[in-house]
């Protein structure tokens, strides 16, 4: 620590991303897709003039929102794009959420929310789960600052449909819902379509789960053009140039080819689902998931030795280690080879 620190920073916990590792391992713990981008993308990528990074990029990022505009049917203004979802939801945090009253969010969800609200200072409620692992969207009451919530949930895998949602909505007109959609291509329902019925609701998403773009940093927020707005405020008095020239081109050419994105998520699924039937051969007990990871634990063996001994066997996994995690693991989804290199590992471990 630093004496010439700002008393806030003194004060911080930051966010503790998952391991990135340098050795070669089999890497199963941030949730990345195990595919690659759409073949739009490396040829993007080979075409790239370099010359035009002398120039500084679009502000508005105009051909970025106009391809997520068709892609999701509503109007480019409708649309905000940031460098990741983690900067859009930053920016949100600062638009919506500094108010007199707290922010709801779940108590076990993704971990950054609790961060931006000590960066920021906005007093937060945390509401428990239900006892299947469910957020209770019943449980969160109208009188708040805000409610954000990840749909499908991180990282227990559980995703609300439309209606419990629109629900949610009609109890709470008075304040801004962002509804976090990083995992719901794969499996979940999307509440985009609510937006032109609910003019409070945000609903945010990312390139780097479902699109293999984490390399890239692109993420978005679809909403009525007047919270669009807001976060245009906040953007400009931050960074006006969140997007580069080539994370542009990127991520028009990752949206072009809707077939290919619907095959790689659709093999995501289908690998989990039979992972989630393998592990429970083996004594594992995996919550429902409608994102590219699952949840498991074993009832016999300590999370925490099974993340070592997988390490060990070459195979990297995320333990929390938190006391309503410490039995748990989460395990991203690979191809069907590392799935298959997982549960031999799990085999010997497990014996």
């Amino acid at each position: 620590m630093s004496k010439y620190w700002s008393p806030q920073v003194h004060d911080l916990t930051p966010y503790v991303p998952g391991e990135q590792p340098r050795e070669q391992l089999i890497k199963l713990n941030t949730n990345e897709n195990p595919y690659p981008p759409a073949p739009a993308v490396e040829q993007t990528l080979r075409e790239f003039n370099a010359s035009d990074l002398r120039r500084y990029p679009d502000p508005s990022s105009s051909s970025l929102r106009a391809a997520l505009a068709d892609t999701f049917h509503v109007a480019a203004e409708e649309v905000f794009v940031g460098n990741g979802s983690d900067e859009v939801l930053a920016l949100a945090f600062q638009a919506f959420f500094r108010q007199d009253k707290p922010l709801l969010l779940p108590s076990i969800s993704y971990s950054f929310y609790p961060v931006y609200c000590r960066m920021y200072g906005i007093e937060s409620r945390s509401i428990a789960l239900t006892d299947n692992w469910e957020v209770d969207l019943e449980a969160f009451g109208n009188d708040n600052g805000g409610i954000i919530f990840a749909n499908p949930n991180a990282p227990t895998g559980h995703g609300h449909g439309r209606k419990a949602i629109a629900a949610l909505l009609e109890r709470n007109p008075q304040s801004v819902v962002l509804v976090d959609e990083a995992y719901v291509d794969f499996g979940g329902e999307s509440a985009i379509p609510l937006i032109h019925q609910y003019p409070n609701l945000v609903v945010t998403g990312t390139f780097s789960k479902s699109r293999s773009l984490a390399g890239i940093r692109l993420g978005y927020a679809v909403a009525s053009r007047e919270l669009i707005e807001g976060l245009e405020r906040v953007k400009d008095s931050f960074n006006s140039y969140p997007i580069d020239r080539l994370a542009e081109q990127v991520g028009v050419a990752a949206l072009s080819d809707p077939d290919y994105f619907d095959e790689c998520r659709t093999r995501v699924i289908t690998t989990r689902e039979q992972t989630r039937d393998r592990m429970a051969t083996l004594g594992f007990e995996i919550l429902p998931s409608q994102t590219n990871f699952v949840l498991a634990t074993h009832p016999t063996h300590d999370a925490g030795k099974l993340f070592i001994g997988l390490r060990e066997q070459g195979i990297l996994v995320r333990h929390f280690n938190t006391d309503a995690l410490r039995d748990y693991l989460r395990i991203s989804i690979g191809t069907d080879a590392e799935m298959d290199s997982l549960i031999e590992a799990l085999e010997t471990l497990c014996r």
